[in-house]
């Protein structure tokens, strides 16, 4: 399609929803109607963002955003999805089959254009940036309203580069605040909460009497050259603190630094919490090839961790500010207990 038509076809799908929208329970009325909810407008990542009708076709441009549509059980309103590390979250499997994936990294432009989308959501203020899939203003030009998970502008600077850093540590609470936005936008606010009170509950049982003090641990996401390790304030710092432990690396603000195998091996964590992704975009990506290079280099072989064979593995998703992220407080909480250094 020309760009001059798909804007075009855009521009009418724009004018079109403002005759319907979505209630409560996902089902379409008149827009207008006593208590319909709309418009909704949002104030996010320093933009302000007004959807006038509940989308059905939209698009989401990274997992964690999209495992939060389909956990808000919209999978019938996704026209596509992108950009993946791990396989979905189970449950979530067969609603995942219904959207059609662009790709498993950042597609084009012109690819979700082509889906005429009427909303973009995003879990990384770089995938609607520059360098990304493309700014939001080029979307929201053509009449399609764009969100980015707060969990990546509050408290962050992702103006330099790599992966930003935090001034304030990041909670849960900006999870749940993505869930209560998208289920906001979608008129399907019951469910998001529903969904947040499932999830606090996980985490109350996961922490339930733990007592991690003591403890140190490291996150290891990708890459064996230049190895990206959780700083202090990210996902893994909820999950740090949720446990009582300590990040060998929480003396650093940026979210994934690259610290050399020396480093590292000094501070030798009791456990390695490692990443196990499916993605091939680094070296390194799976669990399996991260603990053959730490059983077989020669800086890390010697490391307690690694001499006792003390790891930990997590979806890429659960390193992330996602709803996963209390998967990796319940499989980390597991695996100090089972390596007896929690109580």
């Amino acid at each position: 399609m020309a760009r001059s038509a798909r804007s075009a076809a855009l521009l009418t799908a724009g004018m079109l929803l403002l005759t319907a929208c979505g209630g409560a329970d996902g089902t379409p009325h008149a827009a207008g109607a006593a208590g319909d909810g709309y418009p909704v407008t949002l104030h996010n990542c320093g933009r302000t963002v007004t959807v006038r009708s509940a989308p059905h076709h939209a698009v989401s441009l990274n997992q964690g955003s999209t495992e939060i549509l389909l956990a808000l059980g919209l999978a019938d309103r996704l026209a596509a999805t992108a950009t993946w590390t791990d396989p979905v979250m189970k449950g979530l499997e067969k609603a995942n089959s219904q959207v059609p994936r662009l790709s498993d990294n950042a597609p084009s432009s012109e690819k979700v254009l082509e889906r005429e989308p009427d909303f973009i959501s995003a879990s990384f203020e770089s995938t609607l940036g520059k360098g990304g899939v493309a700014p939001r203003e080029q979307f929201e030009d053509l009449g399609v309203p764009t969100y980015v998970s707060p969990a990546d502008c509050t408290g962050k600077d992702n103006s330099g580069d790599g992966d930003g850093a935090r001034s304030t540590a990041l909670t849960l609470d900006s999870v749940y605040g993505e869930i209560r936005d998208l289920a906001a936008v979608f008129g399907v606010r019951d469910r998001g909460e529903k969904l947040i009170a499932g999830l606090r509950a996980r985490v109350t049982e996961a922490t339930d009497g733990i007592d991690a003090s003591g403890t140190t641990l490291l996150y290891w996401f990708a890459n064996s050259e230049a190895p990206y390790l959780a700083g202090c304030c990210g996902a893994p710092g909820i999950i740090t603190t949720a446990l009582g432990a300590k990040n060998v690396f929480d003396d650093t603000h940026e979210e994934w630094p690259q610290i050399n195998w020396e480093t590292i091996a000094d501070r030798d964590p009791d456990v390695l919490v490692i990443g196990d992704l499916t993605r091939e975009s680094q070296t390194a990506e799976s669990a399996e090839k991260k603990i053959g290079f730490l059983e077989s280099n020669p800086v890390t072989r010697n490391m307690d961790a690694v001499r006792n064979k003390r790891y930990v593995l997590l979806s890429g998703q659960a390193m992330n500010p996602t709803i996963r992220t209390v998967e990796g407080i319940e499989l980390v909480a597991a695996g100090l207990r089972r390596y007896g250094l929690a109580g």
